[in-house]
């Protein structure tokens, strides 16, 4: 009896996590990329961080989400430490609203929400099915507390199990360490603090005994983000997680002897023990907020002494922002990617301007540097690739899955540049240093003028991924005909010295001409990179660059084709 009993409890604990998360994802995939630009553009100043905090949790009811993308941005430099430790202090505040809801007694509500969520998770289009899962996930979570009330109700009277619990929750230290651990097991702060509320609503446990229990809870989902959080071996990564896990810890020391007071004064103000414990929840979270608020400078510097920044240049091909802990969250994993991303173009622009320094000065052994170069530019494409790809296509919606193509193709594009860089550009400045020979000035200065605009291209190739404008496109696609241009006009100087019995160029002729032409390929991976996804979104690629044949016109007639471009060209602007 008791073992089925058990059963039945860890049961209903189960529901109640899996409706938990029911409620984030669905929330995540309906909103999660406008709540990321949200907290992106609200990350200003202390105060509208904290409000900006407080509501994104509040709607995806994870500070662990929230913080994964708050971190992000501070990793990255996107925002200061004061800013971001605001929004974990909001965060923390709109991770109890659920509970504030949840504590009352509205569970005759479940059925109706179940029967919601399901009629439009089954009959609505993507963002309406998303809100369903929603309503399916709080109607779940209603369901199991009420389940395991029902369950709690036969041994409420049982002398033995009070005794055991009331045993077990005497020490209120105890009980702090015991619901952070099952918080940072459960990965759920709101699951706990709700098991808690049945526990104190059916007198198992006292009122003081509870209220440690949450104090362990708030505990228990800061260490989450700082054991599993950013990856890496800059310490500065962890300033946040261990920022909010300090402030949350000073705050548990300093409820716990004031537990028997407080204990007293909530049952006088609410006796509803459930109510008690909801409402200390969130007045603790809001009281932290009030005391760290006004300290966060002093505190953020007292975080940078602790963990000062340490650049790990030993190993550039290791990846920094692809956090393994972010992979569950779709639209923050994605942004993680994107951040990685964009030190491909960073790693290509370095050899770009090392080829330029090769041509002009011709160092062996800055040659053998750069080369390495490429060996980073495959290793985190193959980290990003590989990271991508693992996220689970079913918690995507279809942006996410645009934005993942997006990544996947910059990246690839960007790698390939760098072969083109390495295999090609590399191995024909290597045959002229080693044949000792030299560009004559104009065709060195027409190479140095293509790389020059080369590296302006890779700027706006990395600006373009980021920012997705139509104009910056259309100015980028359009370098691929100025590329065919310099190489014509380059082309038709370098015969016309040749002709001049020029004696620089005769030695260097096809050095000057299949780097050129190396160049523009090149730049055609930038384009393909940057430009045409945004312009293909935009409706602004045509099919082919060939028009199309009417049908009845015979062979031989019809219309002229279009000039033809690279081989490797992709499909040309519209009109």
């Amino acid at each position: 009896m008791i073992l089925l009993t058990l059963l039945d409890l860890a049961g209903a604990v189960a529901l109640l996590l899996w409706g938990i998360r029911m409620v984030q994802t669905g929330v995540q995939r309906a909103f999660g990329a406008r709540l990321r630009g949200f907290l992106d553009t609200a990350l200003r100043n202390r105060f509208s961080g904290f409000i900006a905090g407080l509501g994104v949790t509040a709607v995806l009811q994870s500070s662990t989400a929230t913080g994964l993308m708050v971190t992000g941005f501070a990793a990255d430099s996107l925002v200061g430490l004061v800013p971001a430790l605001a929004v974990m202090l909001g965060a923390n505040v709109g991770t109890t609203l659920i509970v504030q809801v949840l504590s009352f007694n509205v569970s005759a509500v479940a059925p109706i929400l179940i029967l919601a969520g399901v009629a439009m998770f089954r009959r609505m289009t993507q963002g309406p099915r998303d809100f369903g899962r929603v309503l399916i996930g709080l109607g779940l979570v209603l369901l199991a507390l009420h389940q395991f009330l029902s369950l709690l109700s036969p041994y409420e009277h049982v002398a033995g199990l009070r005794v055991a619990l009331r045993a077990i929750t005497a020490y209120p230290v105890l009980d702090v360490l015991i619901a952070a651990g099952l918080t940072w097991a459960a990965h759920s702060s709101v699951a706990i603090v709700l098991l808690v509320m049945s526990f104190a609503t059916r007198g198992a446990i006292p009122v003081e005994a509870a209220l440690a229990l949450v104090l362990g809870a708030n505990l228990g989902t800061a260490i989450n983000p700082l054991i599993e959080g950013p990856e890496g071996d800059d310490p500065a990564n962890r300033r946040l997680p261990l920022g909010n896990v300090l402030n949350r810890a000073l705050g548990v020391a300093i409820a716990v002897p004031l537990l028997p007071w407080i204990a007293r004064e909530m049952s006088a103000i609410e006796p509803d023990p459930a109510r008690a414990v909801a409402d200390f929840h969130t007045l603790f979270n809001i009281g932290l907020a009030l005391v760290f608020l006004p300290l966060l400078a002093p505190y953020a510097g007292l975080l940078r002494r602790l963990l000062p920044s340490r650049i790990n240049a030993a190993d550039p091909s290791r990846p920094r922002y692809l956090d393994a802990s972010a992979v569950e969250t779709p639209f923050v994993a994605l942004g993680s990617a994107a951040r990685e991303s964009l030190r491909l173009a960073d790693v290509l622009e370095s050899m770009l301007i090392a080829l330029r320094l090769l041509i002009e000065k011709g160092d062996r052994r800055q040659l053998a540097e750069t080369k390495a170069l490429d060996d980073v530019l495959d290793r985190l494409n193959g980290a990003i690739k590989t990271y991508v790809v693992g996220l689970d296509p079913a918690a995507m919606t279809e942006d996410d899955h645009r934005r993942a193509m997006e990544i996947l193709r910059f990246a690839t594009n960007m790698e390939h540049a760098g072969d083109v860089v390495d295999r090609n550009l590399l191995g024909l400045v290597s045959k002229k240093i080693k044949r000792g020979l030299a560009f004559s000035p104009q065709g060195e200065a027409e190479l140095l003028g293509a790389i020059d605009r080369l590296l302006g291209n890779v700027r706006t190739a990395a600006s373009l991924f980021v920012i997705d404008d139509a104009r910056l496109a259309r100015r980028l696609a359009a370098e691929k005909q100025e590329f065919r241009d310099i190489e014509a006009s380059a082309t038709e100087a370098h015969f016309q010295r040749l002709r001049a019995g020029r004696l620089d160029s005769t030695e260097t002729s096809s050095l000057h001409l299949d780097m050129l032409r190396d160049l523009k390929r090149v730049n055609t991976h930038l384009v393909a990179a940057a430009a045409y996804p945004v312009l293909e979104s935009k409706g602004e690629l045509l099919p082919s660059r060939i028009r199309d044949r009417p049908d009845h016109a015979p062979s031989g007639v019809g219309p002229d084709l279009t000039p033809a471009g690279d081989g490797d060209d992709p499909p040309r602007l519209g009109p």
